[in-house]
């Protein structure tokens, strides 16, 4: 019985370690990255900004609540917010409560494709076909047909009533002790919603920084961005590869970014420009996948130097 069973059944309770670990440790281990990027104009002070990203909540998540109002007590400069908040319809509530210490700190947000509409249950080989297809999102695939529409408005009025700037598609200028910090976003790129022309033509000369903000880090995109000549841009979406090999990395991107690139401090280079690309691994999970492995879920706080 032994030799007949014995791998069979090994290999059965391997998976079952891994898969408790995925879901029952791993996609819980909040971590907090610290990064320091050299964009800034020489001589400026630096600034300290807090990504956090693909929060994807669903009811009763109540450590992951916790540790989202306990970023408050980093007291960043200010607050940028990539994107795909939601995985429950009724998750508008407690995103906005779980943020609430964080809004009281000047902030911006781009949505993501979750933020409109409800996850769909999928086959995660289907991320590894997709790639190998060269399709991703709404780019190359039929739209979304019989959605869940999420109440993205309330989230957005959350938002909006505690002073965060709204950078769908448009500009907005934070004023940070003196400081005029210019931020340029655009609505997700995944489902098809950036549009680049309303916001072309580069940083404005009246502001001293300026960075590019968007959810989905496709490559038009970062193209845009970067011949534009914007020194930083932060983006989400991509989860780290939310399942990745140990001492390899990730398998898929969600987009067409590389995989060496999925998560972490970056460049792009767009001819002779280039810019700093920060991609957050995020801090949660689709309802359906609630699992991460060798990608544990992550905020960022950005330290922001002056150049070389």
């Amino acid at each position: 019985m032994r030799a007949r069973y014995g791998v069979p059944l090994g290999i059965a309770a391997a998976g079952a370690a891994g898969l408790l670990y995925a879901a029952g440790f791993e996609a819980r281990s909040f971590r907090l990255r610290r990064v320091t990027v050299p964009v800034l104009p020489p001589g400026m002070r630096p600034l300290r900004v807090l990504q956090v990203s693909d929060i994807h909540m669903v009811g009763g998540q109540h450590k992951k609540q916790r540790w989202l109002r306990s970023l408050a007590g980093l007291r960043p400069d200010f607050v940028i917010n990539t994107g795909d908040n939601l995985s429950d319809p009724e998750g508008v509530p407690e995103v906005l409560d779980s943020l609430g210490p964080l809004m009281e700190f000047p902030g911006a947000y781009v949505f993501g494709s979750n933020d409109y509409y409800g996850p769909t249950l999928r086959n995660p080989a289907r991320y590894l076909l997709e790639r190998a297809q060269g399709r991703h999102g709404l780019n190359g695939n039929a739209p979304a047909v019989g959605v869940v529409h999420n109440p993205w408005e309330d989230l957005r009025d959350g938002f909006d009533a505690a002073g965060w700037l709204n950078l769908t598609n448009t500009r907005g200028t934070l004023k940070i002790e003196g400081v005029s910090l210019e931020l340029t976003g655009l609505d997700d790129p995944h489902i098809k919603r950036d549009r680049y022309a309303q916001v072309a033509g580069g940083p404005a000369e009246s502001a001293d920084f300026s960075m590019g903000v968007v959810h989905a880090p496709y490559l038009r995109t970062l193209d845009a961005f970067t011949a534009d000549a914007y020194p930083l841009i932060l983006a989400g979406h991509t989860h780290g590869g939310q399942l990745c090999v140990p001492f390899y990395g990730a398998l898929v991107t969600n987009c067409d970014l590389d995989t060496d690139r999925v998560k972490g401090l970056s460049t792009h280079t767009v001819e002779d420009r280039t810019s700093y690309l920060h991609v957050s691994a995020g801090c949660g999970t689709s309802r359906y996948t609630p699992v991460r492995f060798a990608c544990p879920p992550e905020a960022t706080l950005l330290t922001l130097v002056g150049r070389e």
